[in-house]
This record gives C-alpha cells, sequence and structure tokens, in this order.
C-alpha cells in the first residue's frame, strides 16, 4: 500500500521547489530595487515571522511551546541563528553580485550537503536507483551552463556559505520535527532569526533607512514576503514526513522554473538544452519519487499535523 506520508510529502517538497524557483528570480529584481540586502532580508523576514505568530496562535500551538524541554528550546534557538539570520545575510547580499541563476545552481546543491550529513548523523538511506535521480539532477543543472557563467566572486563564495548553513540547519530541523510539529519549528526560525537580523541592522545603519523606502521598494519587499512564508510552511511540512535526503533532492527543479522564468523574461529563448535540463529533471523527479518508500520508514509517520 503507497505509503500516505510520501505522497503528501512528496507534494509538499515540489510546492516548495515551484515557490523556491519563483522567489530566486524574484529576489534578484527585489534586491536590487531595495538596495540594502541586509535591510530587505530583514524586513522580509520580520514580516513572515509575525505572519507565523498569527498562525501558530490561530492552530494553538501555545500548549506545544510551552512543554519545550531544554533539549528542544537548543535545537530551535540553533534552527533561529544556523538557518533564520546569518544565511540570509550572505545569501541575499552574494545575490547582488552575481545572477539569480547562478545563485540558485548553488542554492540548489543544497541537496549535496544534506546527504553528507544526513546519511551518517540522521541514518538515512538512499537506495541505487534514487542516486540515479540525484545524478539527473545534478546533469540538469550543469546542461542549464555549468560552471561557464560563474565568476568566482566573494558573492558566489556567500551563496555557497548560506547554503551550507542550511544544510546543517536541514539536520537539525529534521532531529526537532519527530516530537514538534512543523509550523512551531518555522515559527522558532523566523522569528528568533529576525531578531538576530533586526539586531544587525540596527548596528549597521540603524532603522532610519526603513521609512524612507518607496512603494515599489516596499511592494517588492511584501511580495517576496509571501513567497517565504509559503516556502518555509511548505519545506518543513514536508521535512517532517519525508527523509532529509529525499526532500532536499525534490528541492533541485527550482533551477528549471528559474531558468525558464529567465528564458521568458531575460533573455527570450528557450533553447534544445533547455529541454534537455527538463528532460532530465523530470527523469530524476520520477526516480526519486518511485523509490522514496524505500527510505519512508526514516521518516517520521506518527507526525500527520503541520
Amino acid at each position: 500500500m503507497k505509503d500516505p506520508f510520501t505522497a503528501r510529502a512528496t507534494l509538499l517538497a515540489l510546492t516548495t521547489a515551484l515557490i523556491s524557483g519563483f522567489s530566486n528570480f524574484l529576489s534578484k529584481i527585489a534586491v536590487t530595487a531595495v538596495k540594502d540586502p541586509i535591510l530587505y532580508t530583514t524586513l522580509k523576514n520580520s514580516i513572515v515571522a509575525v505572519l507565523l505568530v498569527g498562525i501558530v496562535l490561530g492552530l494553538k500551538r501555545w500548549p506545544e511551546i510551552r512543554a519545550l524541554t531544554k533539549k528542544q528550546v537548543v535545537q530551535l534557538v540553533a534552527i533561529g541563528i544556523i538557518g533564520g539570520s546569518v544565511p540570509f545575510a550572505l545569501f541575499f547580499t552574494g545575490l547582488t553580485m552575481t545572477s539569480a541563476l547562478n545563485g540558485a545552481l548553488i542554492h540548489k546543491t543544497l541537496f549535496l550537503w544534506v546527504a553528507l550529513l544526513a546519511l551518517p548523523i540522521l541514518k538515512e538511506r538512499f537506495t541505487k536507483w534514487q542516486w540515479l535521480g540525484v545524478g539527473a539532477l545534478f546533469a540538469a543543472n550543469v546542461v542549464v551552463g555549468g560552471f561557464a557563467g560563474f565568476k568566482y566572486n566573494a558573492g558566489e563564495l556567500m551563496i555557497l556559505a548560506a547554503t551550507l548553513l542550511w544544510a546543517v540547519e536541514n539536520v537539525i530541523a529534521k532531529m526537532a520535527l519527530k516530537e514538534l510539529s512543523s509550523t512551531t519549528v518555522a515559527a522558532a526560525r523566523m522569528i528568533l532569526g529576525s531578531f538576530v537580523l533586526l539586531a544587525l541592522v540596527s548596528v549597521r545603519t540603524g532603522f532610519a533607512p526603513i521609512v524612507a523606502l518607496s512603494a515599489v521598494q516596499w511592494g517588492w519587499t511584501l511580495l517576496l514576503s509571501v513567497f517565504l512564508l509559503g516556502y518555509v510552511l511548505t519545506w518543513y511540512a514536508a521535512l517532517k514526513r519525508a527523509p532529509a535526503t529525499v526532500v532536499a533532492a525534490l528541492l533541485v527543479p527550482a533551477t528549471l522554473v528559474t531558468n525558464v522564468l529567465s528564458a521568458i523574461f531575460i533573455t527570450h529563448t528557450f533553447s534544445g538544452a533547455d529541454f534537455l535540463q527538463a528532460g532530465l529533471f523530470a527523469a530524476g523527479i520520477a526516480l526519486i519519487i518511485v523509490f522514496a518508500h524505500k527510505t519512508t520508514e526514516q521518516a517520521s509517520p506518527d507526525s500527520v499535523s503541520a
């Protein structure tokens, strides 16, 4: 019988990939419009944090929060710092120094770093067919341009550093999600991370620049806040229901979404290589999903609440 948690996790992870693809494309425009990447990501994350407070209260998660153990508090603080603050500052600063596509390509190596951590630490397993699927996803990223368009500058190194931190966060989050709801973990990430970012902004420039933001700059910030809210909610919900390696691998097709958007709005071309990339993505996703049941015992089947 097909595992219902795997099916739901797959849908959630692919939804995250779709959101991420759009977000990566639009974030380059948004961060350029706002000009200060630290201020931009701080405002965006803070807006999402406020929204998540409302969601947590609406879902009546307060008893769960009050019952947190010391170990769980440590895990949530680590998630907030390692995943919700520093990497955002690194990523969006780096994005001002490179293209949206390069940023997406680097970010989508996340599944490699998650696998390197999750396999030994979380004892997750990947079948040979799933590894073949991962190979197809990696090949798809190479087809889109490989490393030819990379500048190997400080911006790309910042995005890579952010990706590595997010990989560590994913492993910690997977452990926390064994006992906590995905909304509680997502809220902790964004709320605690926002406090760190707000402290950083207060030291760097103070809050005066916020008043000077134009309606257009606020518009971009609010729009990408909606995308980020959707991302964290679907991502953690998927991570709760399936192995971290599977969920991270299913995020890779976001590159295809970013590439299609770039082809439509920037390059105005969609080449044979782009079609080949799409085919490799489809093959890779199919292999990972079809053989995902091999690793469902590593997920948390007792966790159905988001």
